[in-house]
């Protein structure tokens, strides 16, 4: 997916088993989030980045949904460690993932492996994309106010 793409209306099952649609959020802006697996270190910074701005977010008009390939399950735990107030989408078919981009081969300490990059993906209230944050960009501690200040 690049900028002025259509993001699918299908996005996933989140942590709860509800099918999460892009036309549930019809006249919002969505911050679709991937990460790479909850309860890591630098996800959970990331995601209590977007908790602690959570409020301003919504403010401006985003709704924050978080993917990874983690379980509905594991998702579970995460939001309730964490209070995060937003949805956890369990792509563990990789689905939503493979449409954007966002899987595939990593390497670290000289071992390559198949994961997540870390990526956020702003849509506007048309379904379009418009701006996509990417692995490098991206600052897990402060990834709430990149968004808003972007």
């Amino acid at each position: 997916m690049k900028i002025g793409d259509k993001a699918p209306e299908i996005l996933g099952i989140n942590q709860n088993g509800k099918e999460i649609k892009l036309s549930d959020f019809a006249g919002k802006k969505i911050v679709l989030y991937f990460y790479p697996k909850d309860s890591t270190p630098g996800c959970t910074a990331q995601a209590c980045s977007l908790r602690d701005n959570h409020e301003e977010l919504q403010k401006a008009g985003y709704e924050v949904i978080g993917v990874s390939a983690d379980s509905a399950t594991s998702h579970q735990k995460f939001i309730a460690k964490q209070n995060l107030p937003f949805n956890l989408i369990a792509d563990t078919e990789l689905t939503l993932s493979n449409a954007f981009g966002t899987w595939g081969e990593k390497s670290m300490y000289g071992r390559t492996y198949m994961g997540m990059f870390r990526t956020t993906f702003v849509i506007d209230e048309a379904g379009t994309i418009t701006k996509i944050i990417s692995p490098k960009e991206i600052n897990t501690k402060t990834h709430g106010e990149q968004i808003l200040n972007a």
